[in-house]
């Protein structure tokens, strides 16, 4: 399992509902988990690792121990806004600011099958907001104040180009 980088598709496609949580969605979550920290992370999506299902690890303090396994989550209710800067394991070195809700109430299912409903505020709340905007094939990008577009266009082509040549040294399978 790897993370995926822009302008992987899998990071535009909507993600499916994971319909059973046995142990190959526990293991997932495992895997996604280690690799959310190893990356210095607080948040990973089952697509940034091209796994089209909607789950999601968060873990805004960062601290291993503290992560929770999202599955199927759902903002129900989203009020305020604050525009911070983010980041994304997806467009590394890219950072831009971005409006989300300030304050939202959000369910999900743990991996043990439990409905949970949690309000959020500050990091949690936009943490949640950027990885749910993953499964639902948004990227952060998209979301930034038009002069952060702007500024962050080259980084992103950037990104682009270092993608292709070295998709173009992979040999094909």
């Amino acid at each position: 399992m790897e993370i995926v980088l822009h302008p992987h598709p899998d990071l535009r496609r909507r993600a499916r509902p994971v319909d059973k949580i046995g142990d190959a969605v526990r293991q997932t979550a495992r895997e996604m988990a280690d690799l959310m920290f190893a990356a210095r992370g607080i948040g990973l999506a089952g697509n940034q690792v091209a796994w089209l299902r909607r789950l999601v690890i968060v873990c805004p303090s960062g601290e291993r121990g503290a992560e929770r396994a999202l599955v199927n989550p759902e903002v129900l209710a989203a009020e305020g806004e604050e525009i911070a800067e983010e980041g994304c394991l997806s467009f590394p070195l890219v950072y831009g600011r971005v409006p989300r809700a300030a304050r939202i109430r959000y369910r999900y299912t743990d991996l043990e099958g439990k409905i949970v409903e949690r309000e959020a505020e500050g990091l949690e709340a936009r943490v949640v907001q950027h990885e749910i905007d993953h499964l639902d094939g948004i990227v952060f990008t998209m979301r930034m104040t038009p002069a952060d577009q702007f500024s962050t266009r080259k980084a992103v082509r950037e990104l682009e180009r270092l993608c292709r040549e070295r998709r173009g040294r992979e040999p094909a399978l």
